[in-house]
């Protein structure tokens, strides 16, 4: 065999080779790489560059050895599942780099960080100023996990005493053109339900790229033709303007009959109509 084809052979192998391991590791080996992974990740690599460019190597000690420090780390991850010490000399602990506004410097310099570094890590995280900061701490993996001071929060529904729905997994009930029955099962519609709901938006099947179903029943389509535009879906909406206009007839009827006790009535359930339309407009608003 040519040396040129015996690299070829050599180098697809190991590409196969790796790319099994890489599965058997699972996604963490990919995304968060712990000191003792990173060092087996090198390794394997290494070997197989040098099997794969070294005619006179032996290819099945390679694979040996890609097995082996494979195995290494997949053993340690093992282990560590059931013993914390190990857990922290193998992965590693979390360093805390700002407690309560104050930067610790010491730690800064514990795990080589300057100023500098730790600023652009605050401002990936879109914080600005260290003193906003309430606790911030530098993960294993790399990362910086930040806290912000209550005051610099971003307000929630919680801190307003505002009851807002459950957001349910968003369906795709079309793709690709294609209508895809068990997601339109799943929230317990039809073709005839999707077909009607499409007619509304002026849109045929074959034309849509993408349709999803909200957690409110409500269908969004994107074309095929980006130039084209779609209108939003008005269920939300049309439901809100109907309760306004009852209320609004409630506060009307209330003005013109002359009774009192219809008055009374028309008054009384226009000022509850009108409470339920207070809670409900924010989840209504498009």
């Amino acid at each position: 065999m040519p040396d040129w084809l015996d690299v070829v052979v050599r180098s697809f192998t190991f590409l196969i080779v790796l790319f099994l391991v890489t599965k058997w590791l699972g996604k963490k080996q990919l995304s968060e790489l712990s000191f003792f992974e990173y060092v087996s990740g090198i390794t394997i690599g290494s070997i197989a560059a040098e099997v794969a460019m070294g005619l006179e190597r032996n290819i099945f000690n390679g694979i040996l050895g890609i097995v082996i420090f494979a195995a290494a780390p997949f053993v340690a991850g093992l282990v560590s599942l059931k013993s914390k010490k190990v857990r922290d000399f193998i992965e590693g602990k979390g360093t805390v780099f700002i407690k309560d506004g104050k930067v610790m410097e010491d730690n800064l310099k514990k795990e080589k960080y300057t100023t500098d570094e730790l600023l652009e890590l605050l401002r990936k995280k879109d914080v600005f100023q260290a003193a906003d900061v309430e606790f911030a701490i530098l993960e294993p993996t790399g990362d910086l996990s930040v806290l912000l001071k209550k005051e610099n929060q971003p307000l929630t529904a919680k801190d307003l005493n505002l009851a807002v729905a459950p957001i349910k997994e968003p369906q795709n009930v079309i793709m690709d053109g294609e209508i895809l029955d068990e997601p339109l099962s799943t929230i317990g519609q039809s073709r005839k339900w999707l077909n009607t709901e499409l007619d509304k938006l002026g849109v045929s099947i074959e034309n849509v790229f993408l349709g999803q179903v909200d957690s409110y029943g409500q269908l969004t389509v994107d074309l095929f033709d980006d130039k084209l535009q779609v209108p939003s879906p008005q269920e939300k909406p049309l439901l809100l303007a109907t309760l306004k206009k009852c209320q609004a007839d409630l506060e009307l009827f209330a003005l013109e009959t002359k009774a009192k006790e219809a008055k009374h009535m028309y008054t009384k359930n226009g000022g509850k109509l009108q409470g339920a339309i207070d809670k409900v407009t924010p989840l209504l608003r498009n």
